[in-house]
């Protein structure tokens, strides 16, 4: 039967009604702009009507949400570390410090960008935290870059004789180089392989190029000790003083040493603006 004038308005009204209600709506084909979401009767609009069962296209109701879990930092360290931080460690050496003129923050950024992951991993906060850790290492390893090698290092015998894969050479030196020092010639050995250098025959390019030098600390942090993983794994700054030098310092072994390591840490998670978190000692 043919709808009467007054039946006619009443439905125009209903539906001018809806749209009120709902949202914008316009027919179509699954055509909505990317804020909208297209109904199951192919209209574009907000709201479950809209967004809700047979919702075609857009920000429906069932489609998965979003991840929750840390993403990567996609802004490379250099976002984090920026180079007053770096000049403000390296200030507090001696003028007389070899390594006044020989660390440098363009080499830094240069060997951790060599390494995917390090300073990007986890949550912001585990990235600061990760790069706070190492940084509070690498001033005590070097005494806030004053130091390229280690002291004494000469008279050290860091030879493991019973390594025939990386064999020490006559004359060479494997004692501590570089922003973490490397020591031993497995380590040299195993370093140059990934690094570049031949390590195990020249090991005083440690000490005398400044991006080897780096390369082998994050190196180190990354591929031959948990130090990496131990803060996005929730161990704690504890974790990274134990692989770096754990059985001579954990443990009793050299509490003062432990102590002087935890102060830099949490005075970098200061700057950096960040909570240093729990299981600090090792």
């Amino acid at each position: 039967m043919p709808l009467s004038d007054l039946e006619r308005r009443g439905m125009l009204v209903l539906a001018i009604g809806i749209v009120v209600l709902f949202g914008r709506v316009s027919a179509q084909n699954c055509g909505c702009s990317s804020d909208l979401c297209c109904s199951q009767y192919g209209f574009c609009g907000n709201g479950n009507d809209f967004c809700g069962t047979g919702c075609q296209q857009g920000p429906c109701n069932n489609n998965p949400t979003p991840s929750t879990r840390p993403t990567p930092n996609p802004k490379g360290v250099s976002s984090i570390i920026k180079k007053d931080f770096f000049d403000a460690i390296l200030s507090t050496a001696d003028s007389s410090c070899a390594g006044k003129s020989f660390y440098t923050y363009a080499h830094f950024i240069q060997a951790a960008n060599a390494f995917p992951g390090f300073g990007t991993s986890g949550s912001s906060d585990d990235a600061k935290r990760e790069l706070a850790a190492f940084f509070a290492h690498v001033t005590h390893e070097t005494g806030s870059f004053c130091f390229i090698e280690e002291i004494d290092g000469a008279q050290q015998n860091y030879c493991d004789e019973t390594n025939t894969q990386y064999p020490c050479v006559a004359g060479k030196g494997y004692f501590g180089r570089g922003a973490i020092q490397l020591t031993w010639n497995f380590n040299y050995g195993l370093a140059g392989e990934d690094i570049g250098f031949d390590g195990v025959n020249e090991p005083e390019k440690v000490a005398q190029d400044p991006t080897i030098s780096f390369k082998t600390a994050v190196w180190f942090w990354m591929k031959n000790s948990n130090a990496h993983s131990a803060i996005t794994s929730g161990e704690g700054f504890g974790a990274t003083i134990q692989a770096v030098n754990g059985p001579i310092e954990c443990n009793g072994g050299n509490p003062a040493t432990v102590n002087k390591r935890v102060t830099f840490y949490k005075r970098y998670c200061q700057k950096l603006g960040v909570d240093p978190g729990s299981n600090l000692s090792c």
